[in-house]
């Protein structure tokens, strides 16, 4: 790993412990946009994980639950639902990365959404938006109003 590698990796964990504190705030998407595409741009798997959030829009958590092969990652809802309630979450952000480049949501992933959309209403949390991120580029289901 490269001196480069490493101050990266150290500042994504600094930014992950700022997250966890709850102070920060979901302000608005390019926050969010922002802070997934350093996280996840050169990853060379694909990686499904969720950001807990309180009433306020503060972060809760930031957890990456899945980890998965070059063109998918198994997502287990009930696994999602758990950690929700272990977070005592009122929101969610879900993301996950395309190693491929393509920011194409596939039927696959929009089925997820639906499906983790209604589940997690069953537990008074709310889906706020889904992020696939490739290389440097995102896409919001809530901004492509897919969601």
């Amino acid at each position: 790993m490269s001196l480069e590698d490493t101050i990266i990796q150290q500042a994504l964990k600094l930014l992950e412990s700022r997250l966890r504190t709850a102070v920060v705030k979901i302000s608005s998407p390019e926050v969010v946009t922002q802070y997934l595409t350093h996280k996840l741009a050169l990853e060379e798997r694909e990686i499904f994980g969720v950001i807990w959030l309180d009433v306020n829009l503060g972060v809760v958590a930031c957890e990456e639950m899945f980890f998965g092969t070059l063109t998918q990652a198994a997502v287990y809802p009930r696994e999602v639902v758990k950690s929700a309630l272990k977070h005592n979450a009122a929101s969610a952000i879900i993301f996950h990365n395309h190693p491929s480049g393509s920011l194409e949501a596939s039927r696959a992933d929009k089925d997820l959404t639906a499906k983790l959309k209604q589940t997690l209403e069953l537990i008074d949390v709310r889906l706020l938006d889904h992020f696939i991120v490739a290389g440097t580029k995102t896409m919001s289901f809530a901004q492509s109003g897919q969601l």
